[in-house]
């Protein structure tokens, strides 16, 4: 058997589709001491394998990972890539922040690209990518059915291997055929019932859109639930609280109803979008799961 490594793209059923340089896709299984140290392969893996002479595959170690991401489930990762749809379906701040929270607590840098610009007016566009800016490692807005569209996006995949992610409906697999024409990606469209995207994607895939640039297509979500953040620890995921929390009166200001909270403030002038900030609050009390009691003691003795 002749020895080689390579990146696991794909994996169904217990058959992993591995990319070997200079050889192609390898067809391998598992072997059965992986299954018994408990550490299944993962989508992004960079694994050792055998081939024997039919071609048929077997991987005989997982190399050490850089990350493993839980959902969607793959390894290695340098970035993520969020795709949401500015309209149909229309946009959710809720679920964006979701995400970009879970990415920051693996230290996942992301990439934002609000689709299907052709749907709303350029100002609309242009307000949803100021918002981000600041939370994101950069933002794009794209119509990815229009040729050179996705270019500068292009541009900041290169040499990474990145996790494409977001709703259903909103553009995705558009975007990987602009990216990767050989992906041949079903396209689906709404739900006109529920105005919700079709699935189409139904697995996670690892596709190589250039040497040494890899873009991971999974299926989409429609909620996502953020475990092991306490209630407390929320407004530092939302990087432009930071330059007001400390002018709050309460050195412990959870930004809700607290008197003279410099963060509202900065919400009703318009310095912080409102839509980050309802979002804010409906993350805090799902992480709460009670009724906020107000007891401060504020920082500065003024008698009240």
């Amino acid at each position: 058997m002749d020895s080689y490594q390579g990146k696991i793209v794909k994996g169904v059923g217990g058959n992993y589709e591995t990319y070997v340089e200079g050889l192609g896709i390898v067809v391998c299984r598992a072997k059965g001491i992986l299954r018994y140290r408990k550490t299944p392969p993962l989508i992004g893996d960079d694994v050792t394998l055998t081939v024997d002479e039919t071609g048929a595959g077997n991987i005989e170690e997982i190399l050490p990972r850089k990350n493993a991401l839980v959902r969607p489930a793959v390894a290695n990762v340098d970035q993520a890539l969020i795709v949401c749809a500015i309209r149909e379906p229309d946009f959710l701040p809720n679920l964006l922040d979701r995400f970009l929270i879970l990415m920051k607590r693996q230290d996942v840098p992301v990439l934002i690209c609000f689709n299907k610009q052709d749907l709303a007016d350029a100002s609309e566009a242009e307000r949803l990518a100021s918002i981000y800016r600041e939370c994101a490692a950069g933002v794009f807005v794209t119509q990815a059915s229009k040729p050179g569209s996705v270019d500068r996006l292009r541009e900041a995949l290169r040499g990474k291997t990145t996790v494409l992610a977001g709703p259903s409906g909103v553009g995705k697999s558009t975007i990987m055929n602009a990216l990767h024409p050989d992906a041949n990606m079903e396209v689906g469209g709404l739900s006109r019932k529920i105005l919700r995207g079709k699935q189409t994607t139904r697995h996670t895939q690892l596709f190589q859109i250039e040497s040494n640039t890899f873009l991971c297509d999974t299926p989409g979500f429609s909620s996502l639930y953020l475990p092991d953040i306490t209630p407390d620890e929320l407004a530092d995921y939302y990087p432009e609280f930071a330059s007001f929390s400390g002018q709050c009166r309460y050195p412990d200001c959870i930004h809700r109803r607290e008197p003279e909270c410099a963060v509202r403030a900065a919400v009703e002038n318009g310095t912080i979008a409102k839509e980050r900030y309802d979002s804010y609050c409906l993350l805090y009390e799902e992480l709460s799961g009670t009724r906020i009691i107000y007891s401060r003691k504020p920082k500065h003795s003024d008698g009240v």
